[in-house]
């Protein structure tokens, strides 16, 4: 199981999204002005990436880029925001980090999944 993994669901049209690019990408350096991609992938029908980076990661910031632009596009709804990108801090290399994204066309919400 990749390490850290992500869900979408469309709060608009009420189901997962699916066909959503999604990027993993890890810090470049100490004060966060540059990542490298680590993964990338597109959600399936579930709504999920199910290989979204290697099983395990060093501790560090990464974030979760959702190309929701192309999203939208291709669910013929106007959205306001064309990337959603979610930051946070992988402490605990034996953890598994789960960031689900709640997606709508004027907002989005995400927690600490488990």
């Amino acid at each position: 199981m990749s390490h850290v993994t992500t869900h979408v669901l469309d709060a608009a049209l009420g189901r997962p999204a699916a066909g959503v690019p999604v990027r993993l990408e890890a810090a470049a350096d100490a004060d966060r002005s540059a990542y490298e991609t680590v993964a990338a992938g597109t959600t399936n029908e579930d709504g999920r990436v199910p290989d979204l980076g290697p099983d395990q990661l060093a501790a560090g910031t990464y974030r979760v880029v959702f190309d929701t632009a192309a999203y939208f596009g291709r669910t013929g709804q106007k959205g306001f925001y064309p990337d959603v990108t979610i930051a946070f801090e992988l402490a605990d290399e034996d953890a598994h980090y789960h960031v689900p994204l709640l997606l709508s066309p004027f907002a989005f919400s995400t927690y600490r999944g488990s």
